[in-house]
């Protein structure tokens, strides 16, 4: 069973520092939760709930543990620190996580769209992303009549 670790945005990159150093070398995703029409969830006392949560999970190879990180993120600043400096995979995980919920890993070496067009407006994975909106376009299709 994994620990589960939370905190807020100014301590996201030092506790996973501290769990790097504690043997936890491998991180294994990066992810983005929108509890915009969800907001009731059990966090610890000393924790304020956001709209917003990036959760890390950690593996210690060599423990042959798992440790989870849950950082709230506001939604009015939607920024915290990359780990890409700690954990070189955490790149691609989060530029997902930016491009789908827009929460910008501030130091990030390369924070560009990794699935959507650079264009695109908006995050998809965003409760409040307007759904049904994206146009669909078949090969060889007729267009409209």
């Amino acid at each position: 069973m994994a620990t589960i670790h939370h905190t807020a945005v100014a301590g996201y990159h030092d506790l996973v520092a501290g769990l790097r150093g504690d043997g936890f070398e491998l991180c294994s995703d990066v992810t983005g939760v929108d509890y915009l029409t969800h907001p009731g969830r059990t966090l610890p006392e000393d924790i304020a709930a956001e709209r917003f949560e990036v959760v890390v999970n950690l593996v210690s190879l060599s423990k042959r543990e798992r440790d989870r990180v849950r950082c709230q993120v506001p939604a009015g600043d939607p920024r915290l620190p990359t780990i890409t400096d700690l954990y070189a995979g955490a790149d691609a995980p989060e530029r997902e996580v930016f491009d789908m919920f827009g929460l910008v890993f501030e130091g990030h070496p390369d924070l560009t769209r990794i699935l959507m067009p650079e264009d695109w407006e908006g995050h998809p994975l965003r409760k409040d992303y307007a759904v049904g909106r994206i146009p669909v376009q078949f090969k060889a299709a007729p267009g409209p009549r």
